[in-house]
């Protein structure tokens, strides 16, 4: 092989070898993470009209704007924002219901709208206003707590359910002592620490205010159990008869369980006397006795009551009497309850011959009333005689054989009552079948009566066209 000569420029230089690199070649290499800018995105750059929305969200607590944006900007600011906004920027200002009902929702489990007229916001300043009176100590928490929150609730609250009623804190033992030895005596000692909070404040303030459903006690106390934590104080009664005279929208008031003697029923009825619109009244579970009941019967004629609870009182023969001549004079009232009381004959038999002239009471119930074969007779004619009357209740009773068989040609003549508990009533079963047969053929003629209205009324009204 001939040599290159030097100096020859006409022979060409040999190629160079370079080492090429496979970056297959090395698995190492493949497996390398390469850092990258985390700030880095493929996403487009947010519109302004977004960045705005999410700055309003942001700052709404400082700059609550709501009115002033789109109806599609409005939805997306009210979805976004916080539920734990102060009540004193959300209250008046934000109407949507379903932020309303975000905030209910993350409060509370169990929320159920229906109960207060299909709004969220309703429910929710409700129920805060009741958690609020449920828990209030007298003497302890501060009394601010209530009325900054007035303002805010008064024109959306209807109903207030308040099941509790929490005592002051008893001072220590040691020291109450001493203080009452400085005192030198102790009557009316325990009766002033037990007062609860007064909702005269209150009710003054709440001007839709409709249904007041109250409780003195305390729920879940445990082992700390005293019967003075259920004490309806004399105190507590003049305050909360105040408050009825402020309360003029008044239409549902209940007071249950809560010790309400005669003394405290009648200052209490004292002061619903010609309410103007008070319509039912609760005051089960009680200890209203007779005088009481005398306070009653006087309210049924100045008032417009339509139903009046005393289930479970202490309500004898002269009580029982005193309502039966109300009731012979009334024309509102629709619904009667004295259940688990001790009228007896004598005061079964004096609502009875009410019942024989009254013409718009519907139901009645005297179940658990140590009624017997007397009453019955008497009912046998208001079941012959009476067109208002659809339920009665007469269960846990003595009426006995004669006395069912009594009731049994009273309802053969009835074509209205349609509901009659006659259990534990030692009736006997033949009456009690009989009974139970002509109830559902007045069923059955309630039924076609209701089915075939509509149509008689579409007949009755004159053609528009």
């Amino acid at each position: 092989m001939q040599e290159p000569v030097s100096g020859d420029t006409n022979m060409a230089s040999p190629p160079l070898k370079t080492s090429v690199v496979n970056p297959a070649a090395n698995p190492r290499r493949m497996r390398r993470i390469i850092a990258e800018d985390p700030e880095w995105s493929l996403a487009i750059v947010p519109h302004l009209s977004e960045l705005c929305l999410q700055h309003i969200v942001s700052n709404f607590e400082k700059n609550p704007v709501v009115d002033r944006l789109l109806p599609e900007h409005q939805r997306k600011v009210l979805d976004r924002i916080s539920t734990g906004l102060p009540l004193t920027v959300t209250a008046n200002l934000i109407s949507d219901e379903g932020y309303w009902k975000r905030c209910c929702t993350e409060r509370w489990a169990v929320c159920d709208v229906s109960r207060y007229g299909g709004s969220w916001k309703r429910m929710f300043f409700e129920r805060h206003l009741e958690s609020i009176l449920k828990y209030f100590i007298p003497n302890t928490t501060d009394p601010n707590q209530v009325l900054e929150v007035i303002p805010l609730c008064k024109e959306y609250v209807r109903k207030l359910e308040i099941d509790q009623f929490l005592p002051p804190v008893k001072l220590d033992q040691n020291k109450e002592e001493d203080d009452m030895s400085d005192s030198g005596s102790d009557v009316g000692v325990d009766e002033f620490c037990m007062h609860h909070y007064d909702l005269g404040v209150l009710t003054a303030a709440l001007s839709h205010l409709e249904e007041l459903h109250l409780t003195y006690g305390v729920k879940d106390c445990g082992m700390n159990f005293e019967w003075s934590l259920f004490d309806f104080t004399y105190q507590d009664c003049c305050s909360l008869a105040n408050a009825f005279k402020k309360c003029h929208a008044l239409k549902v008031f209940k007071l249950c369980r809560s010790k309400v003697d005669d003394e405290k029923s009648r200052v209490l009825i004292r002061n619903l006397l010609d309410h103007p619109c008070l319509v039912e009244l609760d005051l089960s579970h009680n200890l209203i006795r007779d005088r009481g009941a005398r306070a009653i019967g006087k309210l049924i004629n100045r008032s417009k009551l339509e139903i009046l609870n005393l289930c479970n009182n202490r309500i004898r023969a002269p009580g029982a009497q005193a309502i039966a001549h109300a009731l012979g004079k009334n024309s509102t009232l629709t619904s009667l309850n004295l259940r688990i009381n001790c009228i007896e004959d004598e005061g079964g038999q004096a609502i009875g011959h009410a019942l024989l002239t009254n013409a718009t009471l519907t139901s009645i119930h005297l179940g658990g009333n140590e009624l017997s074969e007397p009453t019955a007779t008497l009912f046998s004619q208001v079941l012959a005689q009476n067109t208002a009357l659809t339920s009665i209740n007469l269960a846990c009773n003595h009426i006995g054989l004669d006395g069912g068989k009594q009731l049994l040609e009273g309802m053969s003549d009835n074509k209205t009552v349609t509901e009659f508990d006659l259990r534990l009533a030692e009736v006997g079963q033949e009456s009690e079948y009989l009974i139970n047969q002509a109830l559902k053929a007045n069923q059955e003629i309630a039924r076609l009566k209701i089915l075939y209205q509509p149509n008689s009324l579409e007949e009755k009204s004159p053609d528009l066209d």
